[in-house]
């Protein structure tokens, strides 16, 4: 039997990138998760990239992909997710908070007087707000069964600068908000902590790639599915709680939990 089979996952922000290889990596460990995202695709396979999409990957892979349709910017929906894992499993087992909006246009550079405000509501509302409000919802299962793991997709951006003052700020928080949160779930069985990837082959980051707005090496870079087995191993470690409030990379726990990239398998 898979090592997650019959366990009970949320991702937020799934259709693509990061939170699609992470639903992915919970699959191969057989879990069911739920895919939140606004992408939706009805078409017959449905179209890529969407939770549709990610979901059949999902079951390909072992697991259960169950796709729901969610605006994190709209908090009643997120309660009304949460309501439906619970009324369908009884359970929650681990939320990723991943989903986040890139501002539109992109922001690389400049002077944050440079930008328009609405970079700010961007990258610290779902990306740091939305992470909360989750966080919310789902602890109050979690807390009442004993157990459970909340893990916030982070970055580099909240240790030193990258792209902007408010995408740092963002990252800041998400870890800050990890460990804060661990010191009130520490006597309830649930973990909470924080995650950062390193360079990501997502989607974006290799279009930005081509443009010549970003520089990665994609032979060095991490693939998103990497991210997932990390988030495959922990949810896997019975000592988990020892690591609660923590920040990690992906790249370290790999070394010690001894998964592989399937990128360099």
């Amino acid at each position: 039997m898979a090592a997650l089979a019959g366990k009970v996952a949320v991702v937020t922000g799934a259709s693509r990138g990061v939170g699609k290889g992470i639903a992915e990596g919970l699959a191969e460990q057989g879990a069911i998760v739920y895919l939140t995202g606004r992408s939706q695709s009805f078409s017959t396979p449905p179209k890529s990239p969407s939770i549709q999409a990610t979901a059949e990957i999902v079951n390909a892979l072992g697991g259960v992909g169950v796709p729901v349709h969610v605006d994190h910017n709209d908090d009643s929906i997120v309660e009304r997710l949460f309501a439906q894992i619970v009324q369908e499993q009884g359970r929650i087992d681990i939320l990723v908070n991943n989903a986040y909006k890139i501002p539109d246009p992109p922001v690389f550079s400049g002077g944050f007087w440079e930008h328009p405000v609405s970079v700010w509501d961007d990258q610290c509302g779902v990306g740091l707000r939305g992470y909360y409000v989750a966080s919310v919802f789902a602890a109050k299962t979690m807390v009442k069964q004993g157990h459970g793991l909340i893990v916030n997709i982070s970055s580099r951006g909240g240790q030193e600068y990258v792209f902007s003052a408010s995408y740092g700020v963002g990252k800041a928080g998400v870890d800050r908000m990890a460990k804060d949160m661990a010191i009130e779930l520490k006597d309830h069985g649930v973990a909470a902590l924080s995650l950062r990837p390193s360079a990501v082959k997502t989607e974006f980051v290799m279009d930005a790639v081509r443009q010549g707005k970003m520089q990665i090496d994609p032979d060095r870079a991490e693939s998103p599915r990497f991210s997932g087995r990390c988030v495959a191993a922990l949810a896997q470690d019975p000592q988990i709680l020892e690591k609660s409030g923590g920040n990690f990379t992906v790249k370290s726990l790999a070394k010690e939990y001894k998964f592989l990239d399937p990128d360099r398998e």
